[in-house]
């Protein structure tokens, strides 16, 4: 038997294979719903706080009745345990999500499985992978923030730069950069600035005698406090934690992307990849953007004043190897620390 097919369902039948396939001619999976639900619970190792992710796992639970069992560290500290568990043979985790270094040291240790949501399909190109691994979902431009009850607008700095100027030794806190590998990236990427060499600035912010903090996330509560008026780190967090707070409007931002995988050796597989399936669908994105987080979703951006014009200046940092982060940390380690 013949079946004819009109012009418009070979169309609608050609939209929903390119909107199937993943960049390199790989194809989107959709995750099993059913298989996911009977494994009833997914276990999620991350670097965003709790009271933030609650924006997803909250509504994920109550649609499919899936337990999110979620931890959560800095990038660093999601990164040595989940090595940990998985060169000693036993994974706890079902996701993984970071920053792209350590997500792709994770991959190299051959970590994760192969997962392309269809709804990342839609995400900018450039940052979706052509092995279809990781999946990225979101970015993290970086800034200064400040007190707002300290620090008057006319005496902000301008730049990076301004740092180093007298005025701000001992008023600034920043991740200590010789164990989190997320500030010292972001150190060894200065030169994109204009007339920054990144390891001067490295000495120079040194002898400012920084207060040094764990991650990214105990700057704000830092500066909050007024312990230090300033400090290096997301810019998101204005739109996210009440107080005094503000970010110095610059040029350009540098940013990290955050990937998710799914452990090749995962206790919920199924579950796994409907959480990440989740995260990356519009109902997930524009969850996360209401929680003050920059998605990669087109038309989708945080309630945080300039928002739109910080992802217009966003430039992505380069992603150093394994080798090469241990190296950075090593060199951050003689700058900051040695006398």
């Amino acid at each position: 038997m013949l079946f004819r097919v009109s012009f418009r369902s070979a169309l609608t039948l050609f939209g929903l294979l390119i909107s199937l396939t993943a960049p390199g001619g790989l194809f989107a999976q959709s995750a099993n719903i059913d298989a996911a639900k009977q494994e009833a619970k997914v276990v999620v190792y991350a670097a965003l706080p709790p009271e933030f992710m609650k924006a997803i796992n909250d509504p994920f639970e109550k649609k499919y009745g899936i337990t999110v069992e979620y931890w959560r560290a800095s990038a660093t500290g999601v990164l040595d345990r989940a090595l940990n568990e998985w060169r000693v043979g036993k994974p706890a985790f079902d996701v993984i999500e970071g920053n792209k270094g350590p997500q792709m040291i994770l991959k190299k240790e051959g970590v994760f499985s192969k997962f392309q949501p269809p709804s990342a399909t839609k995400f900018p190109q450039q940052f979706l992978e052509a092995d279809g691994i990781l999946t990225p979902w979101r970015f993290n431009p970086i800034s200064i923030i400040y007190n707002t009850d300290l620090v008057k607008k006319e005496e902000l700095p301008k730049s990076f730069a301004d740092l180093l100027l007298a005025k701000w030794k001992n008023k600034i806190t920043i991740p200590d950069p010789s164990r989190h590998t997320t500030t010292a990236q972001f150190l060894s990427n200065l030169d994109k600035y204009d007339g920054v060499k990144w390891k001067e600035f490295a000495k120079g912010l040194a002898q400012q005698q920084p207060l040094f903090v764990e991650s990214f996330a105990p700057i704000v509560n830092t500066v909050i406090r007024g312990e230090a008026p300033l400090g290096i780190a997301y810019l998101k967090y204005v739109g996210q934690f009440k107080g005094p707070l503000d970010y110095v409007r610059l040029n350009k931002y540098l940013a990290d992307t955050n990937y998710l995988g799914v452990s090749n050796r995962a206790p919920h597989p199924n579950a796994g990849k409907l959480y990440i399936e989740y995260l990356c669908s519009p109902e997930g994105q524009k969850a996360m953007a209401n929680a003050g987080e920059f998605v990669l979703s087109p038309n989708v951006a945080p309630a945080i004043q300039g928002a739109a014009q910080v992802a217009q200046s966003t430039q992505f940092m380069d992603e150093p190897s394994a080798e090469e982060f241990k190296q950075l940390r090593d060199e951050m380690r003689q700058i900051f620390f040695t006398k």
